[in-house]
């Protein structure tokens, strides 16, 4: 079985399958001693081990590394109350999508899955959402599934209420699928990405997980600053979603691309095979910029597709850094 689009007909129901969906695919990751879902610092102390390539310097053993003169690195065991803060974009650039499902609908899932693998053994999971609007909208964070299912309502009404709203804005025709972004348009400060970030490093937060789930649109230097300093207090894991036509474009013929932020329409020849491969490169080039920045900030990413089975990448992701986890705790 394979995760698609979580239908957007009778909301409740669609949210209630989409749980289920992800509870079927995820249960099992968390089953033994809880290590937190990324591997990185918790408060206690533990063993340490020889530095490897790649260790955060930031975690030397000075007193161990004195005594053996062999560098050493403390490792550190995960807290069991893990308090988790979402900053899920809802801006209207992710209203777009071409295979199985909107990018706003695999926010919507990833949400899901992000909560139900945090909220366990009395786990806190709260919210910022950047529903395009002048405001963010926030839900505190607090323990248990009924709060946990009480944030996934307000992310599925933020998303029907914006889509309905764009899908009636004035000049926008009804139905369109294939839209774009035009660079150099100013963008209203609530469509960008920075003040969003901003939000869960101000007020200061107790130590936990930050999970920014956002296409990342916004050129990296406007949201690097933001993400490096909530790095530097809280694991931070980045949730890209991308839609396959915004890496390559297919060729289609006269294409109307219309940016969902500002309105501004373009007509593109997309049967031109020296501007799809242009295209291609600038988008690669892209996404390069976009994983230096996470990188960078000493965060980890995941990358979420519209054309791919979102919930096997997720659990890979997962495996992975349970993996790296249990290799970089040997000795």
């Amino acid at each position: 079985m394979t995760a698609t689009a979580p239908e957007r007909a009778g909301g409740e129901a669609a949210l209630r399958r989409l749980q289920l969906l992800v509870n079927r695919r995820l249960d099992g990751l968390l089953q033994g001693d809880y290590l937190g879902l990324l591997p990185g610092p918790g408060s206690e102390a533990g063993e340490s081990r020889e530095y490897r390539a790649g260790d955060d310097v930031r975690r030397m053993d000075w007193p161990v590394t004195a005594r053996t003169t062999v560098p050493h690195v403390r490792l550190t065991v995960a807290d069991r109350e893990l308090e988790t803060w979402l900053a899920v974009d809802l801006s209207p650039s992710l209203d777009f999508g071409t295979a199985r499902m909107l990018k706003r609908d695999l926010v919507l899932a990833a949400t899901a899955a992000m909560t139900h693998l945090t909220v366990r053994g009395g786990n806190r999971v709260g919210a910022v959402i950047n529903a395009g609007g002048p405001e963010l909208v926030r839900r505190p964070a607090r323990p248990g599934r009924r709060e946990a299912q009480g944030l996934l309502r307000t992310v599925a009404r933020l998303i029907d209420e914006g889509g309905a709203a764009r899908a009636t804005a004035p000049g926008r025709p009804p139905g369109a699928r294939w839209r774009g972004r035009q660079r150099g348009v100013p963008q209203h400060p609530a469509d960008s990405l920075a003040p969003l970030i901003e939000a869960l490093n101000s007020p200061p937060r107790r130590r936990g997980l930050a999970v920014v789930i956002s296409d990342f649109l916004d050129p990296p230097e406007r949201w690097a600053w933001p993400l490096r300093k909530l790095a530097a207090r809280h694991e931070v894991l980045a949730v890209e979603v991308l839609d396959p036509c915004e890496l390559e474009l297919p060729a289609a013929g006269v294409l109307e691309l219309r940016d969902p932020e500002t309105g501004a329409v373009h007509e593109v020849q997309t049967g031109d095979r020296d501007l799809r491969r242009r295209y291609a490169q600038a988008a690669a080039r892209q996404r390069e910029l976009i994983a230096d920045a996470v990188r960078t900030a000493g965060a980890r990413q995941v990358r979420l597709r519209t054309d791919s089975d979102w919930l096997l990448d997720l659990v890979r992701f997962v495996a992975a850094q349970r993996h790296r986890r249990t290799r970089g705790g040997s000795r």
